[in-house]
């Protein structure tokens, strides 16, 4: 194995021939774009003459006492551009104040992004490396694209050194020329097994592969060859299609790879899928080979490897796809397929090949293999390393177990067994709601994480003062943290109305809090404390009305800094109500409430949203319904809890604290049902409680709706 563990010499002659090469292209671009230098002079035999750039580049230089340090340019090397080292003249500075000369900048720096380069951190005068807009540096990466800016800002040249790419071109500021940024087209090579002197395989290559649990009669029937390099031997995966070689891709050892330059890019084993309606694509020839192992013929090969990353970028059309030409290449054997198996590697470099081509062939004929799992933490890499730790059959499992590739929005309901099981167990522990404190009141309303209620009443029914009670009731009894956006109330007044709830006793010795004595400055203290830690404000402190964009944007940063479980809206009239001059209220309201909803379903959050009713004509003293609201009839289409708040006004019909509370919508029959509870109200404190008694109800007019 001595011959197959050594990597490939660079030979001396090799380098200084692409020196020549490369300096040779680099002063012609200077020839056509840039001014001319004035080179500097020296005196022999009398006669005073001019240094070329050549001569320039090439001056000896005296010998040192001490060493050249690592540091100096003579041992820098120009960003991967070119494997020698130049030493570069120094560039004519550009004058900031000189404004021509940055006008010609400007302009030229735009020319250069019409041709997709972005040059605004360039300065002119230099020789600077970046990634190339056409191949974005293949694989890795890298800066193999060549910018230089002429220091006078006429003119600008690039050239990309990757040899799959061969981008070049040039502008200048005059526009007397444009060269056209477009690949260099190649010929495509015509190759065969002879012209490229492949052998079959030795016996020492056919050892390597039985290791991988590859067997013999599977290489001969993909015609897996080697080659001999100077004294080396490496595999040589042959590219066939229908019948003929198109290509070759080379492997050392030690993972290196190679390919055959200007051939046709195709998947490894076309021929392979030509007839088939299912095809499973792996990143590697030797997974493929694997596939083979485990009873699957039908299986490609991508010829180049995996990205780093996803691309960001819209997929580019077919002439400009370079990375991924290979797809449409075999497009003709990629569009009869009816389900493609895509089995790439399981890291991420893998899963991103995965995503884009998938996105390139469609992920609705797209199914994805999960490879099993290697430990608690870890699953196995590949096909190939499943086949040699697990075997054949595992293999065939895994690919058969396939999943649908996921689409965004599309779902299957197994991929929420697991929410659901929790549901059925009650795991998280508020499946039927959480009490709202009040038993009259639980037969009917609960509080259900990820809800919208929607609350109403008549002005002066105690709307604000029922849902400020009920998140008091949720805090004494789960620990849940509120945010308020209350926009009716001042700080202060709506602080003294929780402090009084909270601790039972009215804030002032006022007529309103009878004989019941004051909170004392302690119970003050400790109130002070409860509020700062259980409620959060949402307030707006400019002139405008915040819109409900602006409240959910400040509720999302309070669920994720406070963990809050709920959220208040006091009231729908004084949130900005913009909208397009086309967009009608009921419109608005329903686009309105979906965003609350969503908000409320993505951090299980509870949502009351307080909606004054309209004006009532002929109102008889009775509680109105949720039609009645002001705006539109979405308020009952879309919430999933209606209430209305309805304080008794009649000491005929009972006593003035009774407070109505009407269920009147509840989407969640587990949380309650549609019916109507009765609470006591004390003036003092705030506090509801329930009532011992449940007046009658009155008889209704039939014209109005229920």
């Amino acid at each position: 194995m001595r011959f197959l563990l050594r990597l490939p010499q660079t030979h001396l002659r090799k380098l200084s021939s692409s020196m020549s090469v490369l300096m040779g292209s680099k002063q012609f671009l200077e020839f056509c774009l840039l001014p001319s230098f004035a080179a500097p002079s020296y005196t022999r035999g009398g006669v005073q003459r001019q240094l070329s750039s050549v001569s320039r580049r090439f001056r000896p230089v005296l010998a040192s006492s001490r060493p050249v340090s690592k540091s100096s340019p003579y041992h820098q090397r120009p960003n991967g551009v070119s494997p020698y080292t130049s030493i570069s003249r120094a560039p004519t500075p550009v004058d900031p104040k000189d404004g021509a000369v940055q006008s010609r900048l400007a302009k030229l720096r735009l020319k250069l992004a019409d041709n997709g380069i972005d040059a605004q951190n360039f300065p002119p005068g230099q020789y600077s490396g970046l990634i190339c807009p056409e191949c974005e540096g293949g694989d890795r990466g890298e800066k193999s694209f060549s910018l230089n800016i002429a220091p006078d800002c006429s003119s600008a040249a690039w050239n990309c050194f990757r040899g799959k790419c061969g981008l070049n071109g040039g502008v200048r500021v005059d526009g007397r020329f444009t060269t056209s940024v477009v690949p260099v087209e190649k010929v495509e090579r015509k190759v065969t097994v002879d012209s490229l002197e492949l052998e079959p395989l030795c016996d020492e290559i056919e050892d390597y592969f039985a290791a991988r649990m590859i067997s013999a009669e599977t290489l001969k029937r993909n015609r897996v060859m080697q080659k001999r390099i100077g004294d080396e031997i490496v595999i040589a995966f042959t590219y066939w299609q229908r019948g003929e070689l198109v290509s070759v891709k080379y492997r050392y050892l030690t993972k290196k790879f190679f390919q055959e330059k200007n051939t046709r890019r195709i998947f490894y084993g076309l021929d392979d899928i030509e007839k088939t309606s299912e095809i499973i694509i792996v990143e590697g020839e030797i997974d493929k080979l694997a596939m083979e192992e485990a009873g699957f013929r039908n299986c490609v090969s991508v010829p180049d490897g995996a990205p780093a990353s996803v691309s960001s970028k819209e997929t580019p059309p077919e002439e400009k796809d370079t990375k991924y030409k290979f797809l449409w290449n075999c497009n003709d054997y990629l569009k009869k397929a009816s389900r493609i198996v895509i089995a790439t590697d399981g890291d991420g470099a893998g899963q991103a090949l995965a995503e884009e081509v998938a996105r390139r062939l469609g992920k609705e004929r797209c199914w994805r293999v999960k490879w099993p799992k290697k430990s608690e933490d870890e699953h196995y890499k590949d096909a190939n390393e499943v086949l040699m730790s697990m075997g054949p059959h595992s293999l065939s499992e895994a690919v058969r177990s396939a999943e649908p590739y996921p689409i965004q929005g599309l779902f299957a309901f197994k991929d929420f067994f697991d929410e659901i099981d929790a549901y059925y167990h009650r795991t998280h522990g508020h499946e039927y709601g959480v009490s709202s404190g009040w038993k009259t009141l639980d037969n009917f309303y609960s509080v259900v994480p990820g809800e919208l209620t929607v609350v109403t009443g008549v002005p002066n029914s105690g709307k604000s003062e029922w849902i400020d009670a009920l998140l008091c009731n949720l805090n004494h009894s789960v620990g849940w943290k509120f945010a308020l956006c209350s926009m009716e109330n001042k700080v202060r007044d709506h602080g003294r109305k929780l402090l009084e709830k909270h601790i039972q006793k009215p804030f002032f010795d006022a007529d309103y809090g009878r004989s019941v004595p004051r909170m004392s400055v302690e119970e003050l203290d400790e109130g002070k404390l409860w509020l700062d830690d259980t409620f959060t404000l949402i307030r707006c402190e400019l002139d405008s009305l915040p819109s409900i964009g602006w409240v959910l944007e400040r509720a999302k940063a309070a669920v994720l800094r406070y963990g809050i479980r709920g959220l208040v809206i006091d009231p729908y009239n004084e949130l900005d109500h913009q909208r397009t001059q086309r967009q009608t209220e009921t419109e608005y309201v329903s686009q309105m409430l979906t965003k609350i909803k969503r908000f409320a379903q993505h951090h299980s959050c509870h949502v009351w949203f307080v909606a004054h009713p309209k004006q009532l004509q002929q109102w008889d003293g009775g509680p109105p319904n949720l039609y009645d609201i002001s705006g539109s009839a979405h308020f009952i289409n879309k919430c999933d809890n209606g209430i209305v708040i309805h304080r008794n006004r009649d000491e005929n019909a009972g006593p003035l604290d009774l407070v109505q509370i009407c269920v009147r919508k509840v989407r969640n029959k587990v949380a309650g049902q549609i019916g109507d509870a009765y609470l006591c109200y004390d003036r003092a404190t705030g506090l509801f409680s329930d009532s011992p008694i449940t007046p009658e109800k009155p008889e209704r007019r039939s014209s109005r709706r229920q």
